[in-house]
């Protein structure tokens, strides 16, 4: 998986600018696909993002979910709020547009507990990356409970 990351930030912050770098991109891409890897992106929930990723031939598309959570504890998870709606809009038109393009539709980034349902929900959504919620609340219930636990809120 391809994915930007500054020189000060603890976490990635937002998705891998695929359009603004798209010779390069296909340059990578290419070069990891001959070796028999699948490639991924990490890129935000813009149709652009997901139209040059097509074009670079990435296989898989993971949708940068981090704005969709910050809409979530704004809203206090209530999905009748226009301001969440809209972010998980977003994510699921993006990954309508990336399953549909028969790439790989994943998501992630600040998902957790409370807030990974809808977009388990999602169509064609494939893996979700959570590590961190379930790492954090091992520390209190064990592994095993806290993969249980998040296991029985995606399945579909």
């Amino acid at each position: 998986m391809l994915v930007p990351e500054g020189r000060v930030e603890v976490t990635t912050e937002g998705g891998l600018d695929v359009a603004g770098q798209q010779a390069r991109m296909k340059d990578v891409v290419q070069r990891l696909r001959s070796s028999g890897a699948l490639v991924s992106a990490f890129i935000d929930p813009d149709p652009a993002q997901v139209e040059a990723a097509l074009a670079c031939s990435f296989d898989i598309c993971e949708v940068h979910t981090g704005p969709y959570a910050h809409a979530w504890h704004a809203a206090g998870g209530d999905l009748r709020r226009p301001e969440l709606r809209a972010a998980l809009d977003a994510v699921a038109s993006a990954g309508d547009q990336i399953f549909g393009s028969g790439m790989r539709f994943n998501a992630g980034h600040a998902l957790h507990y409370h807030n990974v349902e809808p977009i388990a929900q999602l169509e064609g959504v494939e893996e979700l990356h959570i590590g961190h919620a379930i790492v954090s609340r091992a520390v209190f219930v064990g592994l095993q409970r806290a993969v249980r636990e998040m296991k029985a809120l995606i399945a579909i």
